[in-house]
Protein backbone atom coordinates (compact mmCIF):
# COMPACT_ATOMS: atom_id res chain seq x y z
CA UNK A 1 0.00 0.00 0.00
CA UNK A 2 1.15 3.23 -0.35
CA UNK A 3 1.31 5.59 2.93
CA UNK A 4 2.40 8.83 4.29
CA UNK A 5 4.99 7.85 7.42
CA UNK A 6 8.05 9.07 9.22
CA UNK A 7 11.06 6.92 10.08
CA UNK A 8 12.27 9.08 12.73
CA UNK A 9 10.72 12.28 14.61
CA UNK A 10 11.12 15.64 13.61
CA UNK A 11 9.96 18.45 11.25
CA UNK A 12 7.62 18.28 8.50
CA UNK A 13 10.31 17.49 6.02
CA UNK A 14 10.41 14.08 7.44
CA UNK A 15 7.32 12.92 6.38
CA UNK A 16 7.59 10.41 3.67
CA UNK A 17 4.98 9.23 0.82
CA UNK A 18 6.05 6.39 -0.44
CA UNK A 19 5.30 1.94 -0.63
CA UNK A 20 4.95 -0.18 2.99
CA UNK A 21 3.76 -3.52 3.55
CA UNK A 22 0.00 -3.98 3.87
CA UNK A 23 -1.18 -4.17 7.74
CA UNK A 24 -2.03 -7.42 8.93
CA UNK A 25 -4.68 -7.13 10.87
CA UNK A 26 -3.87 -9.02 14.83
CA UNK A 27 -6.79 -10.27 17.18
CA UNK A 28 -9.85 -7.66 17.41
CA UNK A 29 -8.91 -5.45 14.53
CA UNK A 30 -10.68 -4.66 11.36
CA UNK A 31 -8.89 -4.25 8.39
CA UNK A 32 -10.33 -0.89 6.47
CA UNK A 33 -10.20 0.28 3.06
CA UNK A 34 -9.11 4.28 3.60
CA UNK A 35 -11.55 7.06 1.63
CA UNK A 36 -9.55 9.69 3.72
CA UNK A 37 -8.07 11.01 6.51
CA UNK A 38 -8.05 14.64 8.09
CA UNK A 39 -4.86 16.68 9.75
CA UNK A 40 -4.99 17.28 12.94
CA UNK A 41 -2.53 19.72 15.50
CA UNK A 42 -1.83 16.29 17.16
CA UNK A 43 -0.46 14.65 14.53
CA UNK A 44 2.34 16.63 14.23
CA UNK A 45 2.89 16.54 18.19
CA UNK A 46 3.40 13.08 17.91
CA UNK A 47 5.19 13.55 14.59
CA UNK A 48 7.74 16.30 16.15
CA UNK A 49 7.83 14.05 19.35
CA UNK A 50 6.23 16.99 21.36
CA UNK A 51 3.84 14.24 22.58
CA UNK A 52 5.55 11.34 23.21
CA UNK A 53 3.98 8.45 22.27
CA UNK A 54 4.69 4.28 21.96
CA UNK A 55 5.49 4.06 18.14
CA UNK A 56 7.15 1.89 15.43
CA UNK A 57 8.82 2.67 12.70
CA UNK A 58 8.71 2.86 9.53
CA UNK A 59 5.83 4.92 11.60
CA UNK A 60 2.57 5.54 9.67
CA UNK A 61 0.72 9.57 10.63
CA UNK A 62 -2.25 10.54 10.90
CA UNK A 63 -4.95 9.73 13.61
CA UNK A 64 -8.57 9.90 11.79
CA UNK A 65 -9.88 7.99 9.02
CA UNK A 66 -13.14 7.33 7.39
CA UNK A 67 -13.31 3.92 5.54
CA UNK A 68 -14.81 1.30 4.64
CA UNK A 69 -14.33 -2.69 5.83
CA UNK A 70 -11.70 -4.80 3.70
CA UNK A 71 -12.40 -8.26 5.47
CA UNK A 72 -15.47 -9.46 8.05
CA UNK A 73 -14.57 -9.24 11.84
CA UNK A 74 -15.25 -8.23 14.68
CA UNK A 75 -19.08 -8.07 13.86
CA UNK A 76 -18.16 -5.71 11.10
CA UNK A 77 -19.19 -6.75 7.72
CA UNK A 78 -17.65 -6.35 4.43
CA UNK A 79 -18.49 -2.67 2.76
CA UNK A 80 -19.65 -1.05 5.95
CA UNK A 81 -18.25 2.58 6.17
CA UNK A 82 -16.53 3.36 9.53
CA UNK A 83 -14.68 5.49 11.20
CA UNK A 84 -12.12 6.03 13.84
CA UNK A 85 -10.42 9.16 15.24
CA UNK A 86 -7.59 7.15 17.94
CA UNK A 87 -4.65 5.85 15.68
CA UNK A 88 -1.22 7.27 15.04
CA UNK A 89 -0.49 7.24 18.58
CA UNK A 90 -0.29 4.74 21.62
CA UNK A 91 1.56 1.93 19.66
CA UNK A 92 -1.13 2.13 16.53
CA UNK A 93 0.13 3.04 13.35
CA UNK A 94 -1.63 5.90 12.01
CA UNK A 95 -4.51 6.03 9.27
CA UNK A 96 -2.47 8.15 6.47
CA UNK A 97 -2.15 5.36 3.79
CA UNK A 98 -4.91 3.34 1.84
CA UNK A 99 -5.63 0.70 4.50
CA UNK A 100 -5.16 0.80 8.49
CA UNK A 101 -5.78 -2.22 11.04
CA UNK A 102 -8.21 -0.56 13.20
CA UNK A 103 -9.22 -1.73 16.94
CA UNK A 104 -12.89 -3.28 16.73
CA UNK A 105 -13.42 -0.95 19.82
CA UNK A 106 -12.04 2.14 18.69
CA UNK A 107 -14.21 2.08 15.06
CA UNK A 108 -17.79 3.10 14.80
CA UNK A 109 -20.19 2.80 11.91
CA UNK A 110 -21.10 6.15 10.01
CA UNK A 111 -24.60 6.91 9.78
CA UNK A 112 -26.61 6.38 7.01
CA UNK A 113 -26.67 9.73 4.77
CA UNK A 114 -23.62 11.58 6.02
CA UNK A 115 -20.84 12.10 3.26
CA UNK A 116 -17.60 10.15 4.75
CA UNK A 117 -15.12 13.07 3.03
CA UNK A 118 -17.01 15.54 5.28
CA UNK A 119 -17.79 13.39 8.33
CA UNK A 120 -13.79 12.83 8.60
CA UNK A 121 -13.29 16.56 9.06
CA UNK A 122 -15.18 17.20 12.24
CA UNK A 123 -14.48 13.91 14.24
CA UNK A 124 -11.45 14.78 16.33
CA UNK A 125 -12.61 18.36 16.89
CA UNK A 126 -16.38 17.36 17.82
CA UNK A 127 -14.60 14.14 20.02
CA UNK A 128 -12.33 16.73 21.79
CA UNK A 129 -15.14 19.24 22.44
CA UNK A 130 -17.66 16.76 23.59
CA UNK A 131 -15.01 15.16 26.10
CA UNK A 132 -13.57 18.36 27.16
CA UNK A 133 -17.17 19.52 28.01
CA UNK A 134 -18.76 16.34 29.44
CA UNK A 135 -16.45 14.18 30.34
CA UNK A 136 -13.58 17.23 31.98
CA UNK A 137 -15.89 19.78 32.57
CA UNK A 138 -19.41 18.20 33.90
CA UNK A 139 -21.78 20.32 32.15
CA UNK A 140 -25.38 20.14 32.72
CA UNK A 141 -28.29 21.92 30.98
CA UNK A 142 -28.71 25.15 31.80
CA UNK A 143 -24.90 25.49 32.75
CA UNK A 144 -22.97 28.31 31.20
CA UNK A 145 -19.89 28.06 29.08
CA UNK A 146 -17.43 30.24 28.10
CA UNK A 147 -15.99 29.06 24.84
CA UNK A 148 -12.60 31.57 23.83
CA UNK A 149 -11.55 30.69 20.49
CA UNK A 150 -14.67 29.83 18.98
CA UNK A 151 -14.13 30.12 15.33
CA UNK A 152 -12.01 27.58 15.18
CA UNK A 153 -12.63 23.87 14.34
CA UNK A 154 -12.53 22.62 18.18
CA UNK A 155 -14.18 25.83 19.09
CA UNK A 156 -17.00 25.87 16.84
CA UNK A 157 -17.84 22.51 18.14
CA UNK A 158 -17.96 22.78 21.49
CA UNK A 159 -20.37 26.18 20.67
CA UNK A 160 -22.48 23.67 18.52
CA UNK A 161 -22.24 20.82 21.05
CA UNK A 162 -22.64 23.43 24.40
CA UNK A 163 -25.80 25.30 22.69
CA UNK A 164 -27.72 21.79 21.75
CA UNK A 165 -26.89 20.28 25.07
CA UNK A 166 -29.08 23.13 26.85
CA UNK A 167 -26.29 25.24 28.03
CA UNK A 168 -25.88 28.88 27.77
CA UNK A 169 -22.76 29.75 25.97
CA UNK A 170 -20.56 33.02 25.57
CA UNK A 171 -18.02 33.34 23.07
CA UNK A 172 -14.75 35.29 21.64
CA UNK A 173 -13.82 35.22 18.34
CA UNK A 174 -12.96 37.81 15.78
CA UNK A 175 -15.80 40.33 14.57
CA UNK A 176 -15.50 38.99 10.88
CA UNK A 177 -16.86 35.48 12.54
CA UNK A 178 -19.89 36.57 14.92
CA UNK A 179 -22.34 35.89 12.45
CA UNK A 180 -20.90 32.11 12.44
CA UNK A 181 -20.41 31.52 16.08
CA UNK A 182 -24.04 32.84 16.51
CA UNK A 183 -25.34 30.76 13.65
CA UNK A 184 -23.45 27.54 15.78
CA UNK A 185 -25.84 28.02 18.84
CA UNK A 186 -23.71 31.08 20.87
CA UNK A 187 -25.69 33.33 23.33
CA UNK A 188 -23.45 36.10 23.16
CA UNK A 189 -20.03 36.49 21.25
CA UNK A 190 -17.80 39.03 22.23
CA UNK A 191 -14.27 40.21 20.13
CA UNK A 192 -11.34 38.40 21.72
CA UNK A 193 -9.59 41.94 21.32
CA UNK A 194 -12.02 44.28 22.86
CA UNK A 195 -10.56 46.73 25.65
CA UNK A 196 -11.46 45.45 29.04
CA UNK A 197 -13.10 42.05 27.71
CA UNK A 198 -12.85 40.36 30.87
CA UNK A 199 -15.28 43.39 32.13
CA UNK A 200 -17.64 42.83 29.43
CA UNK A 201 -17.59 38.80 30.12
CA UNK A 202 -18.22 39.23 33.46
CA UNK A 203 -21.28 41.61 32.61
CA UNK A 204 -22.81 38.92 30.39
CA UNK A 205 -22.90 36.48 32.92
CA UNK A 206 -23.18 37.43 36.85
CA UNK A 207 -23.66 34.34 38.00
CA UNK A 208 -20.38 33.28 36.67
CA UNK A 209 -19.26 30.84 33.77
CA UNK A 210 -19.38 26.99 34.79
CA UNK A 211 -17.21 26.11 32.60
CA UNK A 212 -14.21 28.13 30.72
CA UNK A 213 -12.67 26.51 28.32
CA UNK A 214 -10.10 28.53 25.48
CA UNK A 215 -8.52 26.87 22.47
CA UNK A 216 -6.30 29.26 21.33
CA UNK A 217 -3.33 28.59 23.58
CA UNK A 218 -3.12 31.67 25.36
CA UNK A 219 -4.37 30.48 29.27
CA UNK A 220 -5.16 33.62 31.17
CA UNK A 221 -5.79 31.62 34.48
CA UNK A 222 -6.55 34.97 36.25
CA UNK A 223 -9.39 36.00 34.32
CA UNK A 224 -10.32 32.71 33.93
CA UNK A 225 -10.74 31.95 37.35
CA UNK A 226 -12.21 35.42 37.97
CA UNK A 227 -14.83 34.51 35.62
CA UNK A 228 -15.54 31.14 37.39
CA UNK A 229 -19.14 30.69 39.19
CA UNK A 230 -19.10 28.48 42.34
CA UNK A 231 -17.50 25.17 42.28
CA UNK A 232 -16.54 26.19 38.12
CA UNK A 233 -14.17 24.39 36.05
CA UNK A 234 -11.46 25.28 33.91
CA UNK A 235 -10.79 22.96 31.37
CA UNK A 236 -7.32 23.13 29.87
CA UNK A 237 -7.02 22.00 26.24
CA UNK A 238 -4.14 23.86 24.46
CA UNK A 239 -0.72 25.87 24.88
CA UNK A 240 1.60 22.63 25.22
CA UNK A 241 4.17 24.87 26.00
CA UNK A 242 2.70 27.44 28.25
CA UNK A 243 2.99 28.30 31.86
CA UNK A 244 0.82 30.68 32.91
CA UNK A 245 0.13 31.98 36.42
CA UNK A 246 -2.80 30.16 38.73
CA UNK A 247 -4.35 32.81 41.32
CA UNK A 248 -4.78 30.07 43.73
CA UNK A 249 -6.44 31.84 46.26
CA UNK A 250 -9.20 33.16 44.07
CA UNK A 251 -9.79 29.23 43.10
CA UNK A 252 -9.81 27.60 46.23
CA UNK A 253 -12.45 30.05 47.91
CA UNK A 254 -14.87 29.23 44.82
CA UNK A 255 -14.18 25.14 45.44
CA UNK A 256 -13.11 25.70 41.59
CA UNK A 257 -11.04 23.70 39.51
CA UNK A 258 -8.31 23.45 37.08
CA UNK A 259 -8.50 20.55 34.78
CA UNK A 260 -5.90 19.16 32.35
CA UNK A 261 -7.62 17.35 29.11
CA UNK A 262 -5.52 15.95 25.94
CA UNK A 263 -7.60 13.59 23.80
CA UNK A 264 -4.63 11.08 23.37
CA UNK A 265 -4.97 9.91 26.99
CA UNK A 266 -8.81 9.14 26.64
CA UNK A 267 -10.35 5.80 27.12
CA UNK A 268 -11.57 3.74 24.71
CA UNK A 269 -14.92 3.89 26.43
CA UNK A 270 -14.73 7.81 26.79
CA UNK A 271 -13.77 7.71 22.95
CA UNK A 272 -16.76 5.56 22.32
CA UNK A 273 -19.46 7.75 24.65
CA UNK A 274 -18.12 10.50 22.13
CA UNK A 275 -18.25 8.93 18.84
CA UNK A 276 -21.93 8.11 20.24
CA UNK A 277 -22.80 11.81 20.26
CA UNK A 278 -21.03 12.62 17.19
CA UNK A 279 -23.17 10.27 15.28
CA UNK A 280 -25.98 11.26 16.42
CA UNK A 281 -25.37 14.95 15.62
CA UNK A 282 -23.98 14.17 12.50
CA UNK A 283 -27.38 12.26 11.53
CA UNK A 284 -29.64 15.34 12.53
CA UNK A 285 -27.81 17.48 10.27
CA UNK A 286 -25.10 19.20 12.64
CA UNK A 287 -21.39 19.03 13.00
CA UNK A 288 -20.90 20.36 9.11
CA UNK A 289 -17.42 21.88 8.62
CA UNK A 290 -17.00 25.29 7.85
CA UNK A 291 -14.00 24.97 5.10
CA UNK A 292 -12.36 21.85 3.68
CA UNK A 293 -9.45 21.80 1.58
CA UNK A 294 -9.20 18.32 -0.17
CA UNK A 295 -5.69 17.37 -1.25
CA UNK A 296 -4.12 13.70 -2.41
CA UNK A 297 -2.35 12.00 0.40
CA UNK A 298 0.80 12.56 -0.93
CA UNK A 299 0.72 16.32 0.21
CA UNK A 300 0.90 15.37 3.81
CA UNK A 301 4.35 16.74 4.34
CA UNK A 302 2.99 19.97 2.94
CA UNK A 303 -0.31 19.85 4.95
CA UNK A 304 1.74 19.69 8.34
CA UNK A 305 3.93 22.60 7.11
CA UNK A 306 0.80 25.00 6.66
CA UNK A 307 -0.56 23.82 9.75
CA UNK A 308 2.86 24.31 11.82
CA UNK A 309 2.75 28.02 9.70
CA UNK A 310 -0.19 28.83 11.04
CA UNK A 311 -1.91 28.74 7.86
CA UNK A 312 -5.13 26.53 8.71
CA UNK A 313 -6.85 28.11 11.30
CA UNK A 314 -10.86 27.62 10.85
CA UNK A 315 -10.02 25.29 8.05
CA UNK A 316 -9.68 21.72 7.40
CA UNK A 317 -7.34 19.99 5.29
CA UNK A 318 -8.45 16.08 4.36
CA UNK A 319 -6.26 13.95 2.20
CA UNK A 320 -7.58 11.05 0.35
CA UNK A 321 -5.38 8.03 -1.08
Amino acid sequence: MRAAYIERLGPPDVIRWGELPDPEPGPGEVLVDVLATAVDPVDAFVRSGVFRTPLSFPFVIGRDLVGTVASAASGFAVGETVWCNSLGHGGRQGAAAERAAVPAGRLYRLPPGVRPEEAVAVFHPAATAHLALFTHGGLRPGGTVLVGGAAGNVGGALVELAARAGARVLATAAPRDHAHVRSLGAAEVVDYRAAGLAERLASLAPGGVDVHIDTSGSNDLRTAVALLAQRGRVVLMSGARDEPTLPVGPLYMKDGSVRGFAISHATTAELAGAAAAVNELLAAGGLRPRAVEYHPLGAAAAAHRRMEAGELRGRRVVLRP
